[in-house]
């Protein structure tokens, strides 16, 4: 059975709400790990077949302090190995909306891991239908990539 990751950092619970409902999506079909983003080291991903990245954006397009040294330890591995996609809150009254999955989805790939679908960008609380919905195409995406990859 495969081994998927979900990593995230939440401040007011938005992007944990994210994860939530993308594990709940994945969990049936996978053994899914789900952690804080403070609580992951950047060695244990290499362990995982596919590994989610959660992370709010913090004012104008900035990483939470919470994500900080996870992002500097992603610029210092090798990350060839690792196969992952991003996904993140954000406020539109920025112009940098959901920044942090940018930036997060930019390293993973600069330092050689597959990105195996555009990162998830969700307006504040997944809390509406069309929402829930992005959320779960979300995770049938990484469902198919998981399948077509022989995982």
């Amino acid at each position: 059975m495969a081994r998927i990751l979900i990593c995230y950092a939440s401040m007011s619970g938005n992007t944990e709400e994210i994860a939530d409902i993308i594990h709940s999506h994945l969990k049936n079909d996978y053994e899914v790990i789900m952690k804080e983003i403070e609580e992951t080291e950047i060695t244990e991903l290499r362990d995982f077949d596919c590994v989610l990245i959660g992370s709010y954006t913090w004012n104008d397009g900035d990483l939470p302090y919470e994500v900080e040294d996870f992002y500097e330890e992603l610029s210092e591995n090798d990350l060839r190995e690792v196969h992952g996609a991003v996904f993140g809150s954000g406020d539109r009254i920025y112009p940098q909306f959901c920044e942090a999955v940018h930036l997060l989805q930019a390293q993973l790939k600069a330092n050689g891991a597959a990105i195996i679908q555009d990162g998830l960008e969700i307006e504040m609380t997944p809390d509406s239908e069309e929402d829930v919905n992005k959320c779960k195409v979300f995770a049938e995406r990484v469902s198919h990539y998981l399948m077509k990859v022989g995982v």
